[in-house]
């Protein structure tokens, strides 16, 4: 029997329900005219989901994860790499954007085919073997079901082990 993946989505929207979710952010580029006034970009709250490990889970949607940051103010920092004082800006940005100081933000995320998925296509992290739909948990990960994954992680989810 194959997979149905709207329905896998539907079962661990129903397990994840009371646990924690974290924010979704997009940096949106200020209209012409606020850039004229030295305005720059802004961090904006467009929803939240369930993170569970690759995909962050939605009331309706299944995105890839992106990248994942802490609201706080960067303070006053020399930086060893750019990417450490790019990550500080963005932190600071979101802190700006009206997200609380320690909120987990998400950026950089992507919606993916759901339809495309169930008709046996791939898109992002998922795709198909046989009759069951895959993830591919990590760029160099191997498959793995995508029932037994959101099962899984969903348990982490509930019952974290102790220290984590």
């Amino acid at each position: 029997m194959r997979d149905d993946v709207s329905r896998l989505f539907d079962d661990a929207r129903g397990r994840l329900a009371g646990l924690p979710r974290e924010a979704l952010g997009e940096i949106r580029e200020p209209g012409r005219v606020r850039a004229m006034l030295g305005a720059g970009p802004r961090m904006t709250r467009v929803g939240d989901a369930w993170r569970v490990g690759a995909l962050l889970i939605g009331d309706t949607e299944v995105l890839e994860a992106g990248e994942v940051l802490r609201a706080q103010d960067p303070g006053r920092r020399g930086y060893a790499a750019e990417s450490a004082r790019r990550r500080a800006e963005l932190r600071a940005l979101a802190l700006r954007g009206g997200f609380a100081a320690g909120e987990t933000v998400n950026l950089g995320w992507r919606a993916i085919d759901l339809p495309a998925v169930a008709a046996g296509g791939s898109d992002g992290p998922l795709t198909w073997d046989g009759d069951r739909a895959m993830i591919r948990w990590a760029a160099s990960g191997a498959l793995m079901p995508l029932a037994s994954y959101l099962a899984e992680r969903i348990d982490l989810l509930r019952d974290p082990p102790g220290g984590a």
